[in-house]
């Protein structure tokens, strides 16, 4: 019996147990470990390389692969001012994932837990922004962020009511912009 056969006598599409995800998700989600398997071993070679500590971890969030390093006391090296060092490591990654597999992908890497508490500070910033821009019903400009800071600070202002915000300028001085509704 295959994962989705028909009832034979209503002629419905049936599952099996424990089969409740589509075969596309499935398949999907296979890729996106398949990548981010492929990512740690490449992460691995480098922290060999480079002689720093670290334990990779390897997860799917949100349709992509995630891989975390943590561990070392060298790896804060790896994040570097402002996460600049990080950005350039993590465009590596993907490359070396996409030669692998011959298909673009949207890995993300975190080092040391740099991404998970910078997410946290841009969504406080993102909050309060939204509430001077309404408090003040004037514009709040932010200075110039990376497209991962700036998504963050979109999604904070807008589960705030009465604002909205937008991206300004060209890169790498585009920053967001936080207006009052109306």
């Amino acid at each position: 019996m295959t994962p989705q056969d028909q009832d034979e006598s209503t002629g419905t599409a049936t599952t099996e147990p424990g089969d409740d995800a589509p075969r596309a998700e499935r398949s999907s989600e296979d890729q996106l470990v398949r990548e981010g398997d492929i990512a740690g071993d490449y992460l691995e070679r480098l922290l060999d390389i480079l002689d720093f500590d670290g334990d990779i971890d390897l997860d799917v969030e949100a349709g992509r692969a995630v891989v975390s390093v943590d561990g070392g006391k060298d790896l804060e090296k790896l994040v570097g001012a402002r996460g600049d060092v990080l950005e350039a490591l993590q465009e590596l990654t993907r490359l070396a994932v996409q030669q692998s597999t011959g298909s673009r992908n949207r890995l993300m890497l975190d080092v040391a837990g740099w991404r998970s508490q910078r997410r946290s500070e841009l969504s406080d910033l993102g909050r309060t922004a939204a509430q001077e821009a309404k408090d003040t019903n004037r514009a709040q400009r932010l200075r110039p962020m990376t497209p991962f800071e700036r998504k963050i600070v979109h999604d904070a202002v807008a589960a705030v009511g009465g604002v909205r915000s937008e991206s300004e300028g060209e890169e790498p001085r585009r920053r967001v912009v936080v207006h009052p509704a109306g």
